[in-house]
């Protein structure tokens, strides 16, 4: 960085020329906050973010990513978090608004991701200790009054009813719909609207996803 202790660049692919290395530099502690998991537009950015975050707390490394409810919003972005907490890295949903992106690199860097523009998005880095400091002390407070991935999730649980409950149950042991349906003592028009009600209850595009969604909840039903 050239003894640089602030700069800007615009756009993922000057920010990887610039600073991409930094990234893979962390040691210590690689701290991120964010408020959903679309910062990075390149994929060259994201590769980056997210090889580091995969490396979990290896040979000594805390990686933390603290998250707003909005990074759950569809089951891909879960099933990455579910990826990166398996790795080592710990990860929290926090109730409290967060920036688009903020990156804690060791206590000695620090990346702060701008508005998306049509231009590109802006990225300020920078090595003050005293900027760095003010920052990672706000980080702290704000991941010891978050929660943990797990339990915000078990929090999360939709509310279904009895004849829910059954449905995933259904759908869970490979039943045919006709089958469900007869079981349930339903039409089977019925049976099948209900588990379409289901999929959008569980925020669930499919009906494996359905499934998938019932087993993070701690709910009847894993397929």
């Amino acid at each position: 960085m050239r003894n640089e202790q602030i700069f800007t660049v615009h756009g993922d692919g000057e920010l990887v020329a610039r600073a991409g290395h930094l990234f893979a530099s962390a040691r210590t502690e690689f701290l991120c906050a964010a408020r959903d998991l679309d910062t990075w537009a390149q994929p060259s950015a994201r590769a980056a973010v997210r090889d580091r975050l995969r490396t979990g707390g290896g040979a000594g490394l805390s990686t933390r990513k603290l998250l707003s409810p909005l990074a759950l919003a569809d089951e891909a972005a879960r099933a990455h978090l579910t990826l990166v907490r398996s790795r080592g890295a710990e990860v929290r949903i926090s109730a409290s608004p967060l920036p688009h992106e903020t990156i804690l690199i060791d206590r000695r860097v620090m990346i702060l991701a701008g508005r998306e523009s049509p231009t590109g998005r802006a990225y300020t880095v920078t090595t003050s200790p005293t900027m760095i400091d003010g920052v990672h002390t706000l980080y702290s407070a704000l991941w010891d009054t978050s929660t943990d991935l797990d339990a915000y999730l078990r929090q999360d649980v939709p509310r279904l009813d009895a004849d829910d409950r059954t449905i995933l149950n259904a759908l869970g042991s490979g039943l045919t719909d006709e089958s469900a349906a007869r079981r349930l003592g339903l039409s089977l028009r019925t049976y099948r609207r209900r588990v379409a009600d289901l999929m959008v209850t569980l925020e669930a595009g499919s009906r494996f996803q359905a499934g998938l969604r019932a087993g993070e909840l701690g709910l009847p039903g894993r397929p």
